[in-house]
């Protein structure tokens, strides 16, 4: 099963990636995905959506940078979308990122890995609960949370008492395989829009 990874922050000096790099080796030892990651910095999203949503379903009259990355999230069994918290929410960047894709999204599973202040970007993950329940994806229960992410991680990357993440990332995947299996098996015997 293929998982794709989704850096949601593209602020200057983000935390964001090592974030993502650290989720990446644990999905990978995980064994259950061939891991992809996809970081909003990289992507050339348009400033402006199409005034037809609809056209979206189109993928071919979307621009061409965005082509190659819907191609991504078409393929993808499952998504981690790794996330900070701004403003008690997640960044415009990943919301206009989810807005671009629609089908992208539908019966799969997506799980989250948040990191903020005090509240460890839980209120960010909560809110995108909501956007991916929209977009007809399956959210799973469990997260990884990394409060005052800044003091958690050393100089060189390495996390610091690591039992916590690594217990909390193993449940999430588990979760995740199981749903990505179960979602894959069913789209292939009725696919989703024949819902």
């Amino acid at each position: 099963m293929k998982l794709v990874i989704i850096v949601g922050s593209v602020r200057q000096g983000r935390f964001g990636r090592r974030v993502a790099d650290w989720f990446r080796a644990q999905a990978q030892e995980h064994g259950h995905f061939d891991v992809d990651v996809l970081d909003v910095a990289d992507v050339e999203l348009p400033r402006a959506l199409p005034p037809d949503l609809g056209a979206l379903s189109d993928v071919s009259t979307r621009p061409a940078p965005l082509r190659a990355v819907a191609a991504r999230l078409a393929a993808a069994d499952a998504f981690v979308v790794v996330t900070p918290e701004y403003n008690h929410s997640f960044p415009a960047s990943l919301k206009h990122l989810i807005d671009w894709h629609f089908t992208e999204w539908q019966a799969k599973p997506v799980g989250f890995v948040s990191y903020g202040g005090h509240g460890g970007g839980l209120r960010a993950i909560e809110q995108l609960r909501l956007v991916f329940a929209e977009l007809h994806a399956a959210t799973v229960r469990e997260s990884v949370s990394f409060d005052r992410h800044w003091e958690r991680f050393g100089a060189d990357g390495v996390l610091v008492d690591a039992d916590g993440p690594v217990a909390a990332a193993k449940a999430l995947l588990d979760q995740l395989a199981w749903w990505a299996r179960a979602l894959h098996d069913a789209r292939e015997v009725r696919p989703y829009a024949d819902a």
